[in-house]
């Protein structure tokens, strides 16, 4: 075969590959569309009514929303229960009505590396590897309520999801923590720096966030009372997953207290909790 045979044939390969990825595509559209037009069965809407009273919160076209991506995440991820936890409805939509806070008003969906959400009853014991001197790394286990690793798998404590959910004004919100991580990871590593819309936005992000991540760590380190938890001092993954929980749990006293990271994180998720 000439060279100019062999070229032909890689073109009508790249083109066959492109053609079957744009059907893919276009078929993955068109499902999404149908499940976000679908009725929410009555039970499910129940689950989210009882275990999020955020969700009363919403106005009509909102819950829409998040009923139809709670359908779209329940038909492509997978859920595991572990340690004896028997897999329902309930467990599925209460963590999947959450996480769809999230995506509100967003045309995305989560990063398509999130596969698994594993579930155990309670807090469970977890590996953790940390870097030591001289470049030797450190194994301990430790007692977790969840969990987002960047092979797209979240992991969840039942008893904290459903607790965390029950109080929707402390900012604290096991599910938006863990989900917001996932969203983060989207990008590659853990830096506290999601997929943005626009290459100029960037500049206004790294800016807002290292700002008030820098004020958060003076007042942390002096002891004084901060709107968000403590935790999100931790590094900036931790700061922007503390952050989403706080923006919308807490969005009033994040407004007053840190009103340039409340409009960054209006701005990225395209909502305003003040206004529910």
């Amino acid at each position: 075969m000439t060279g100019a045979g062999i070229l032909l044939c890689v073109a009508i390969v790249v083109a066959a590959i492109f053609w079957w990825r744009q059907q893919g595509l276009r078929a993955l559209r068109a499902r999404r569309e149908k499940l976000m037009a679908a009725p929410l069965p009555e039970e499910w809407r129940h689950f989210l009514e009882v275990n999020v009273p955020l969700f009363n919160r919403l106005p009509s076209e909102l819950k829409q929303q998040v009923e139809g991506h709670a359908q779209i995440f329940l038909e492509e991820k997978n859920f595991e229960g572990h340690d004896g936890l028997e897999m329902t409805n309930e467990i599925r939509v209460t963590i999947a009505g959450q996480a769809s806070f999230l995506l509100l008003n967003q045309k995305g969906f989560f990063p398509d590396t999130l596969r698994s959400v594993i579930v155990y009853p309670s807090a469970y014991k977890a590996r953790t590897i940390k870097p030591g001197v001289g470049g030797l790394y450190t194994e301990s286990e430790q007692t977790v309520l969840g969990q987002s690793w960047d092979a797209g798998v979240v992991v969840l404590a039942w008893d904290n999801t459903r607790h965390s959910a029950t109080n929707p004004n402390d900012g604290h919100n096991l599910v938006l923590h863990e989900f917001a991580h996932q969203l983060d990871q989207g990008s590659g590593a853990a830096d506290g720096t999601p997929i943005l819309r626009s290459r100029d936005h960037y500049g206004e992000w790294r800016q807002a966030m290292s700002q008030t991540y820098g004020d958060f760590l003076e007042d942390t380190d002096r002891g004084q009372k901060t709107v968000m938890d403590d935790y999100g001092a931790t590094n900036p993954a931790e700061f922007f997953a503390v952050a989403t929980e706080t923006f919308f749990e807490k969005p009033r006293q994040l407004k007053k207290k840190r009103p340039e990271l409340y409009d960054e994180l209006c701005t990225y998720y395209r909502t305003n909790p003040l206004k529910w």
